[in-house]
Protein backbone atom coordinates (compact mmCIF):
# COMPACT_ATOMS: atom_id res chain seq x y z
CA UNK A 1 0.00 0.00 0.00
CA UNK A 2 1.15 3.44 -0.58
CA UNK A 3 -0.17 7.41 -0.60
CA UNK A 4 -0.92 8.67 -3.74
CA UNK A 5 -1.79 12.67 -4.43
CA UNK A 6 -5.26 12.65 -6.12
CA UNK A 7 -6.87 16.10 -8.04
CA UNK A 8 -10.44 17.16 -8.28
CA UNK A 9 -11.63 20.38 -10.27
CA UNK A 10 -14.26 22.18 -7.98
CA UNK A 11 -15.61 25.52 -8.34
CA UNK A 12 -13.00 26.67 -11.40
CA UNK A 13 -10.20 25.52 -8.80
CA UNK A 14 -7.91 21.95 -8.40
CA UNK A 15 -7.78 20.92 -4.93
CA UNK A 16 -5.69 18.16 -4.28
CA UNK A 17 -6.04 15.55 -1.73
CA UNK A 18 -4.80 12.08 -0.66
CA UNK A 19 -5.81 8.60 -0.84
CA UNK A 20 -4.88 5.26 0.17
CA UNK A 21 -4.08 2.77 -2.66
CA UNK A 22 -2.96 -0.92 -2.69
CA UNK A 23 -2.16 -2.83 -5.83
CA UNK A 24 -4.80 -5.44 -6.73
CA UNK A 25 -4.49 -8.23 -10.49
CA UNK A 26 -7.55 -8.70 -12.39
CA UNK A 27 -8.43 -10.39 -15.38
CA UNK A 28 -7.01 -6.94 -17.29
CA UNK A 29 -3.85 -6.58 -15.49
CA UNK A 30 -2.54 -4.78 -12.11
CA UNK A 31 -5.24 -2.29 -10.73
CA UNK A 32 -4.95 0.42 -7.93
CA UNK A 33 -7.76 -0.15 -5.96
CA UNK A 34 -8.45 2.62 -3.44
CA UNK A 35 -8.71 1.21 0.26
CA UNK A 36 -9.58 4.99 1.73
CA UNK A 37 -9.83 9.08 0.78
CA UNK A 38 -8.06 10.48 3.58
CA UNK A 39 -8.70 14.43 2.61
CA UNK A 40 -6.06 17.29 2.34
CA UNK A 41 -3.32 16.08 4.90
CA UNK A 42 0.05 18.23 5.58
CA UNK A 43 3.42 16.75 6.00
CA UNK A 44 2.88 16.03 9.44
CA UNK A 45 -0.37 13.95 8.78
CA UNK A 46 1.39 12.02 6.63
CA UNK A 47 4.00 10.93 8.39
CA UNK A 48 1.48 10.37 11.03
CA UNK A 49 -0.18 8.23 9.02
CA UNK A 50 2.90 6.38 7.79
CA UNK A 51 3.92 5.97 11.62
CA UNK A 52 0.12 4.52 12.34
CA UNK A 53 0.36 2.22 10.01
CA UNK A 54 3.48 0.83 10.70
CA UNK A 55 3.13 0.58 14.29
CA UNK A 56 5.05 3.15 15.91
CA UNK A 57 1.78 4.28 18.26
CA UNK A 58 1.75 1.22 20.09
CA UNK A 59 2.78 -1.99 21.47
CA UNK A 60 1.93 -3.78 18.52
CA UNK A 61 3.19 -3.66 15.34
CA UNK A 62 0.94 -4.25 12.19
CA UNK A 63 1.65 -5.31 8.85
CA UNK A 64 4.41 -3.04 6.65
CA UNK A 65 1.92 -0.66 4.64
CA UNK A 66 4.85 0.66 2.74
CA UNK A 67 6.92 -1.03 0.25
CA UNK A 68 10.36 0.16 -0.73
CA UNK A 69 11.32 3.90 -0.07
CA UNK A 70 8.87 6.25 1.71
CA UNK A 71 8.10 8.81 -0.89
CA UNK A 72 8.06 12.83 0.68
CA UNK A 73 5.93 15.49 -1.44
CA UNK A 74 6.93 18.95 -1.77
CA UNK A 75 5.20 21.40 -4.01
CA UNK A 76 7.32 23.70 -5.62
CA UNK A 77 6.16 26.83 -8.39
CA UNK A 78 8.57 26.11 -11.16
CA UNK A 79 7.94 29.47 -12.50
CA UNK A 80 9.62 31.34 -9.49
CA UNK A 81 12.71 28.94 -9.44
CA UNK A 82 15.89 29.98 -11.29
CA UNK A 83 19.65 28.21 -11.31
CA UNK A 84 22.72 30.14 -9.67
CA UNK A 85 25.84 29.48 -9.07
CA UNK A 86 26.32 26.95 -10.96
CA UNK A 87 29.49 24.72 -11.09
CA UNK A 88 31.21 22.30 -13.52
CA UNK A 89 31.44 18.64 -12.44
CA UNK A 90 31.61 16.04 -14.82
CA UNK A 91 35.12 17.43 -16.23
CA UNK A 92 37.30 17.68 -13.32
CA UNK A 93 35.94 14.66 -11.94
CA UNK A 94 37.04 12.35 -15.25
CA UNK A 95 40.25 14.29 -14.67
CA UNK A 96 41.07 13.09 -11.72
CA UNK A 97 40.14 10.22 -12.57
CA UNK A 98 42.32 9.94 -15.05
CA UNK A 99 44.85 11.25 -13.30
CA UNK A 100 45.00 8.06 -10.52
CA UNK A 101 45.07 5.69 -13.41
CA UNK A 102 48.31 7.24 -14.83
CA UNK A 103 49.62 7.81 -10.82
CA UNK A 104 50.40 11.15 -11.42
CA UNK A 105 49.01 12.16 -8.09
CA UNK A 106 51.04 9.75 -5.94
CA UNK A 107 53.95 10.50 -8.04
CA UNK A 108 53.80 14.40 -7.49
CA UNK A 109 53.40 13.69 -3.89
CA UNK A 110 56.44 11.81 -3.74
CA UNK A 111 58.39 14.74 -5.91
CA UNK A 112 56.86 17.60 -3.27
CA UNK A 113 56.21 16.62 -0.26
CA UNK A 114 54.30 18.79 1.78
CA UNK A 115 56.13 21.39 3.65
CA UNK A 116 55.26 24.55 5.71
CA UNK A 117 52.49 25.94 2.45
CA UNK A 118 49.45 25.96 3.34
CA UNK A 119 48.23 24.06 0.46
CA UNK A 120 50.71 21.29 -0.81
CA UNK A 121 52.81 22.08 -4.16
CA UNK A 122 51.34 18.54 -5.39
CA UNK A 123 47.67 19.63 -5.18
CA UNK A 124 48.43 23.27 -6.88
CA UNK A 125 49.66 20.97 -9.43
CA UNK A 126 46.60 18.78 -9.87
CA UNK A 127 44.61 22.70 -9.90
CA UNK A 128 46.48 23.36 -13.47
CA UNK A 129 46.59 19.75 -14.44
CA UNK A 130 42.81 19.82 -14.73
CA UNK A 131 42.32 23.03 -15.76
CA UNK A 132 44.65 22.55 -18.56
CA UNK A 133 42.34 19.02 -19.60
CA UNK A 134 38.99 20.92 -18.93
CA UNK A 135 39.44 24.56 -20.08
CA UNK A 136 42.97 25.78 -21.14
CA UNK A 137 44.36 29.31 -20.14
CA UNK A 138 46.62 31.34 -18.51
CA UNK A 139 47.26 31.22 -14.72
CA UNK A 140 45.02 34.39 -13.77
CA UNK A 141 42.30 33.46 -15.75
CA UNK A 142 41.90 29.97 -13.53
CA UNK A 143 42.46 32.37 -10.32
CA UNK A 144 39.96 34.60 -11.43
CA UNK A 145 37.37 32.76 -13.09
CA UNK A 146 37.57 28.99 -13.74
CA UNK A 147 37.67 28.15 -10.34
CA UNK A 148 34.43 30.03 -8.78
CA UNK A 149 32.80 27.80 -11.72
CA UNK A 150 34.53 24.36 -11.37
CA UNK A 151 33.43 21.82 -8.28
CA UNK A 152 37.69 21.28 -8.08
CA UNK A 153 38.06 22.93 -5.25
CA UNK A 154 35.49 20.31 -3.40
CA UNK A 155 37.12 17.22 -5.10
CA UNK A 156 40.47 18.50 -3.90
CA UNK A 157 39.62 19.20 -0.55
CA UNK A 158 40.88 22.76 -0.74
CA UNK A 159 39.00 26.35 -0.60
CA UNK A 160 38.62 28.78 -3.52
CA UNK A 161 40.22 31.24 -1.65
CA UNK A 162 43.37 29.31 -1.16
CA UNK A 163 43.54 29.56 -5.07
CA UNK A 164 45.25 32.60 -6.58
CA UNK A 165 47.71 33.44 -9.39
CA UNK A 166 50.29 33.98 -7.18
CA UNK A 167 50.24 30.27 -5.96
CA UNK A 168 49.76 28.76 -9.07
CA UNK A 169 52.76 30.21 -10.57
CA UNK A 170 55.00 29.52 -8.04
CA UNK A 171 53.45 25.67 -8.61
CA UNK A 172 55.04 26.12 -11.86
CA UNK A 173 58.29 26.81 -10.65
CA UNK A 174 58.16 23.74 -8.28
CA UNK A 175 57.41 21.39 -11.01
CA UNK A 176 60.11 22.95 -13.55
CA UNK A 177 62.93 20.73 -11.60
CA UNK A 178 61.03 17.43 -12.17
CA UNK A 179 60.10 18.35 -16.08
CA UNK A 180 62.28 14.96 -17.08
CA UNK A 181 60.88 12.83 -14.42
CA UNK A 182 57.16 13.83 -15.03
CA UNK A 183 57.69 13.40 -18.66
CA UNK A 184 59.07 10.09 -18.37
CA UNK A 185 56.37 8.96 -16.61
CA UNK A 186 53.63 9.64 -18.70
CA UNK A 187 55.24 8.23 -21.12
CA UNK A 188 54.94 5.17 -19.38
CA UNK A 189 51.37 5.67 -17.97
CA UNK A 190 49.36 7.43 -21.38
CA UNK A 191 51.01 4.84 -23.67
CA UNK A 192 50.21 1.79 -21.23
CA UNK A 193 46.38 3.03 -20.90
CA UNK A 194 45.88 4.50 -24.45
CA UNK A 195 47.58 1.61 -25.97
CA UNK A 196 49.78 4.39 -27.81
CA UNK A 197 52.68 3.93 -30.15
CA UNK A 198 55.73 5.67 -30.77
CA UNK A 199 57.15 4.45 -33.62
CA UNK A 200 56.60 7.47 -35.58
CA UNK A 201 57.80 10.92 -33.95
CA UNK A 202 56.84 14.38 -35.44
CA UNK A 203 59.41 17.12 -34.19
CA UNK A 204 58.85 20.97 -35.03
CA UNK A 205 59.38 24.04 -33.58
CA UNK A 206 57.48 27.39 -32.45
CA UNK A 207 57.91 30.59 -30.70
CA UNK A 208 56.23 33.05 -28.18
CA UNK A 209 57.29 36.55 -27.79
CA UNK A 210 57.43 39.09 -24.74
CA UNK A 211 56.66 42.65 -24.30
CA UNK A 212 59.40 44.37 -22.46
CA UNK A 213 63.11 43.88 -22.35
CA UNK A 214 63.05 40.98 -20.24
CA UNK A 215 66.54 41.82 -18.87
CA UNK A 216 66.19 38.74 -16.66
CA UNK A 217 65.35 36.12 -19.22
CA UNK A 218 68.63 35.15 -20.67
CA UNK A 219 66.74 32.91 -23.42
CA UNK A 220 64.52 35.60 -24.70
CA UNK A 221 66.50 36.98 -27.63
CA UNK A 222 65.06 38.16 -31.60
CA UNK A 223 64.67 36.30 -33.66
CA UNK A 224 62.97 34.42 -36.49
CA UNK A 225 59.32 35.74 -35.84
CA UNK A 226 56.33 33.29 -36.73
CA UNK A 227 53.96 35.68 -34.92
CA UNK A 228 55.35 38.56 -37.08
CA UNK A 229 56.73 40.50 -34.03
CA UNK A 230 60.43 40.51 -34.84
CA UNK A 231 60.63 43.87 -32.56
CA UNK A 232 59.59 41.55 -29.85
CA UNK A 233 62.36 39.10 -27.77
CA UNK A 234 61.00 35.70 -28.04
CA UNK A 235 62.25 31.97 -27.08
CA UNK A 236 61.98 28.59 -29.00
CA UNK A 237 59.65 25.73 -28.34
CA UNK A 238 60.43 22.25 -29.97
CA UNK A 239 58.25 19.70 -28.96
CA UNK A 240 58.20 15.88 -30.02
CA UNK A 241 54.96 14.16 -30.33
CA UNK A 242 53.16 10.87 -31.49
CA UNK A 243 51.10 10.42 -34.69
CA UNK A 244 48.00 10.81 -32.92
CA UNK A 245 49.52 14.19 -31.55
CA UNK A 246 50.26 12.88 -27.50
CA UNK A 247 52.95 14.98 -26.88
CA UNK A 248 56.51 12.88 -25.83
CA UNK A 249 58.41 16.10 -24.64
CA UNK A 250 59.51 19.56 -25.36
CA UNK A 251 62.78 21.70 -24.50
CA UNK A 252 63.14 25.22 -24.78
CA UNK A 253 65.76 27.03 -26.82
CA UNK A 254 67.15 30.64 -27.15
CA UNK A 255 65.12 32.96 -29.13
CA UNK A 256 67.43 33.27 -31.95
CA UNK A 257 68.26 29.51 -32.28
CA UNK A 258 67.76 28.28 -35.60
CA UNK A 259 65.53 25.44 -36.30
CA UNK A 260 68.43 23.15 -38.17
CA UNK A 261 70.53 23.91 -35.10
CA UNK A 262 67.72 21.79 -32.68
CA UNK A 263 67.50 18.87 -34.38
CA UNK A 264 70.61 16.84 -32.97
CA UNK A 265 69.82 17.78 -29.20
CA UNK A 266 66.33 17.09 -29.42
CA UNK A 267 67.09 13.76 -31.09
CA UNK A 268 69.75 12.77 -28.51
CA UNK A 269 67.34 14.14 -25.47
CA UNK A 270 64.87 11.86 -26.45
CA UNK A 271 66.79 8.76 -26.79
CA UNK A 272 68.58 9.45 -23.32
CA UNK A 273 65.01 9.89 -21.96
CA UNK A 274 62.96 7.04 -24.00
CA UNK A 275 66.16 4.85 -25.24
CA UNK A 276 66.85 4.26 -28.91
CA UNK A 277 63.64 2.22 -30.44
CA UNK A 278 63.32 1.35 -34.05
CA UNK A 279 61.26 4.73 -34.76
CA UNK A 280 61.11 7.22 -37.66
CA UNK A 281 61.57 10.68 -37.09
CA UNK A 282 59.74 12.86 -39.14
CA UNK A 283 60.76 16.67 -39.87
CA UNK A 284 59.77 19.67 -42.28
CA UNK A 285 62.31 21.03 -44.52
CA UNK A 286 63.43 23.60 -41.58
CA UNK A 287 64.90 21.02 -40.08
CA UNK A 288 67.27 19.32 -42.97
CA UNK A 289 70.76 20.43 -43.47
CA UNK A 290 73.74 17.49 -44.44
CA UNK A 291 75.54 17.69 -41.40
CA UNK A 292 71.89 16.36 -39.98
CA UNK A 293 71.24 13.89 -42.57
CA UNK A 294 74.90 12.66 -41.70
CA UNK A 295 73.73 12.54 -37.64
CA UNK A 296 70.71 10.87 -38.33
CA UNK A 297 72.03 8.14 -40.88
CA UNK A 298 75.31 7.51 -38.81
CA UNK A 299 73.42 5.99 -35.85
CA UNK A 300 71.25 3.72 -37.99
CA UNK A 301 68.16 5.96 -37.35
CA UNK A 302 65.11 6.57 -39.84
CA UNK A 303 63.59 9.37 -41.13
CA UNK A 304 61.29 11.22 -43.26
CA UNK A 305 62.06 15.36 -44.00
CA UNK A 306 61.82 17.93 -46.28
CA UNK A 307 63.51 18.59 -49.19
CA UNK A 308 64.77 22.30 -49.14
CA UNK A 309 63.92 23.71 -52.71
CA UNK A 310 67.59 24.83 -52.98
CA UNK A 311 68.42 20.92 -53.36
CA UNK A 312 65.29 19.80 -55.18
CA UNK A 313 66.72 19.66 -58.12
CA UNK A 314 69.36 16.83 -56.81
Amino acid sequence: MYLRRCYQARDGKRHAYWALVKSVRTARGPRQQVVAYLGDLDEAGRMGMQRTAEGHGGPSRQQEMFDGPRPRWVEVDVSAVRVEGTRDFGGPWLALRIIDKLGLKALLERLMPAGREQVPWSIMSLVLVVCRLCDPGSELRIAEHLIERSALTDLLGVGADEINDDRLYRALDQLLPHKAELEKHLQTGLGELFELKYDLLLYDVTSTYFEGQCAGNEMARRGYSRDSRPDCKQVCIALVVSRCGMPLGYELFAGNKADVRTVREIVTTMEDRYGRADRVWAMDRGMVSAANIEFLREGGRRYIVGTPKTMLRK
